[in-house]
């Protein structure tokens, strides 16, 4: 067993396919998923698991290059925990938001019921 660290296989496992470059989108539990987009489904029940276990969870394991977000997310307590997690933040509209998800490799859906509790991460590389 892992010692520590994501535990979930399927997420483990996608991580692990992310290259410099690639797209990950941590969701909330409404946002619309691409039909061909490889999606990780962590929803239990509204909240649970929260955007922002995921999401810390997912930082911890992830080189981060860069980020965008909803504009309207703002507006919206999503907003302060993106910026609080994230330096640079580069925001869209979130009709664009929902378009960028096709381009994603990997999107991780949480059971978040916060209004535009999304982010998109932009791989890195340690080096």
């Amino acid at each position: 067993m892992k010692k520590r660290g994501i535990l979930n296989a399927s997420l483990s496992e996608g991580i692990a396919r992310l290259g410099h470059g690639d797209l990950v989108v941590v969701a909330d539990c409404g946002l619309p998923l691409p039909l061909d987009a490889r999606v990780i489904d962590l929803a239990v029940v509204a909240g649970v698991p929260a955007f922002q276990q995921v999401l810390d969870a997912m930082l911890d394991e992830i080189v981060v290059e860069g980020a965008l977000a909803a504009e309207e997310s703002r507006t919206t307590a999503a907003g302060p925990w993106i910026a609080s997690r994230i330096e640079h933040v580069q925001y869209i509209l979130h009709e664009e938001f929902k378009k960028l998800t096709a381009t994603a490799k990997l999107i991780v859906r949480t059971g978040e019921a916060t209004p535009y509790a999304n982010v998109a991460l932009r791989s890195g590389v340690p080096f």
